[in-house]
C-alpha cells in the first residue's frame, strides 16, 4: 500500500492537475515549508486522539500523518526504497 500511494503522490508530482491536493501542497508558493506544517498539523491532531483514546480517529490520523510524510519524502526526491534501506541497516 505504501508503494501504491507514493507512486500516486509521484505521478501527482510529475503531472500535477488542477485539484490535486498533492499537487497544490508540492508546488504551494510556501514551497517545503507548507508540507512541514501540514505534516506539524496531522502529528498534533494524533497526538490528541492518542491522549484522548480515540482508536478510530487515531487510525484515521495515522493515515493523514503518512501520507503527508510520503508527500514530503517525494517532495524532497527521497525514494520511499531509501528509507527501507535505513530501516534494513538499523535491523542488523
Amino acid at each position: 500500500m505504501l508503494e501504491e500511494l507514493f507512486q500516486v503522490i509521484e505521478e501527482r508530482k510529475r503531472y500535477p492537475s488542477k485539484g490535486s491536493y498533492t499537487a497544490e501542497l508540492i508546488y504551494h508558493e510556501k514551497g517545503i515549508n507548507k508540507v512541514l506544517e501540514k505534516l506539524g498539523e496531522e502529528m498534533t491532531e494524533l497526538i490528541i486522539a492518542v491522549k484522548d483514546g480515540r482508536k478510530e480517529e487515531i487510525v484515521y490520523e495515522t493515515a493523514d500523518l503518512i501520507y503527508h510524510l510520503l508527500v514530503m519524502l517525494s517532495a524532497l526526491e527521497i525514494r520511499l526504497e531509501d528509507v527501507y534501506e535505513e530501516l534494513r541497516k538499523r535491523r542488523k
